[in-house]
């Protein structure tokens, strides 16, 4: 995909196949049950030593903020993502330091109508790389759709006693793609060094 790669594409096109894609993926995930597992092995790693991580590089944003603010399209700062042996954590970052890292577990599901999920809840913040701080079960979400960094629809998800989610489109060794929560599109490119 080149709008991991230059940044430069137009963002209608990058959103019209980010949604082409989600179709395509959607069957191909109906018609191989093999596919989802192939998307979490590129998506994740089995090795706690080396997680894979993703930078993000584009999202529309959640329905909610497309609605107050418009499409977000390339992401301005440094968020990257990172799984592996069942764990997630987000960060926050200026140039290479982390202001914020949160990190907690996730589950992996594959639904029968082509969808391939990830669960997840963090359950601690580091500040500033120096300071952590405990969270109890769904915090992160109320403190996400403060933020405007999580969706609104998490804090509701929580009330329900269900966890935040990413419906993934797709991921491979060089890009993934998913479907937030919160209805918004994102592409992430693979970040090889460790973060």
């Amino acid at each position: 995909c080149r709008a991991a790669e230059t940044k430069a594409e137009n963002s209608d096109t990058v959103v019209q196949a980010l949604l082409d894609l989600e179709k395509l993926m959607r069957q191909k995930n109906r018609d191989d049950s093999q596919q989802a597992d192939r998307t979490l092995q590129a998506l994740s790693s089995s090795d706690s030593d080396a997680p894979n991580s993703w930078r993000l590089v584009f999202t529309t944003g959640t329905i909610n903020t497309q609605k107050r603010s418009g499409r977000i399209n390339y992401f301005p700062i440094k968020a990257v993502q990172t799984f592996g042996d069942a764990k997630i954590q987000n960060g926050i970052y200026v140039g290479d330091f982390p202001l914020l890292k949160f990190s907690g577990d996730f589950d992996w599901t594959a639904s029968k109508n082509g969808m391939t999920k990830v669960t997840f809840d963090f359950d601690k913040i580091q500040i500033l790389n120096t300071f952590d701080v405990q969270l109890k079960a769904g915090e992160a979400a109320n403190l996400g759709a403060k933020s405007g960094l999580g969706s609104e629809n998490n804090v509701e998800l929580n009330r329900k006693g269900k966890r935040a989610f990413f419906n993934w489109i797709s991921a491979d060794d060089q890009i993934a793609t998913a479907r937030g929560g919160g209805g918004g599109l994102a592409l992430w490119k693979r970040v090889e060094e460790e973060q």
